[in-house]
């Protein structure tokens, strides 16, 4: 089973740079996570302003680039993972969040052909 997990950020709060040794830890994390055949791909995203987005209504197109007036919730980061259940991912998110610190990562199912 497939799983995206992802946390949320704040784009008016501008993290601190991350100090080498959460870099370390974290890359330890991801490279195990790797190993195990857990994670298939991760990243971070740009920050809203720099989004784009695009509507439908009827047979009409509409492209908004950022910034945006209003967003409640912003993607910071995600990973794909590949594992047996939720709950799976649930202890790997929770792994995360012991080195990444306070905060949640949301995880939902992937659906594929296989599905």
């Amino acid at each position: 089973m497939r799983f995206l997990t992802y946390t949320l950020g704040d784009d008016s709060v501008p993290p601190p740079p991350p100090s080498p040794e959460l870099m370390e830890e974290m890359n330890q994390f991801i490279c195990e996570a790797t190993r195990a055949g857990v994670l298939v791909a991760t990243g971070a995203v740009t920050p809203i302003a720099e989004g784009t987005t695009v509507t439908r209504t009827g047979d009409t197109y509409t492209v908004v680039d950022g910034p945006y007036a209003e967003a409640k919730e912003l993607i910071g980061g995600w990973a794909l993972m590949e594992a047996r259940d939720k709950e799976e991912v649930v202890e790997w998110a929770r792994r995360f969040l012991a080195i990444a610190g306070d905060g949640f990562t949301r995880i939902r199912q992937v659906y594929g052909p296989e599905d």
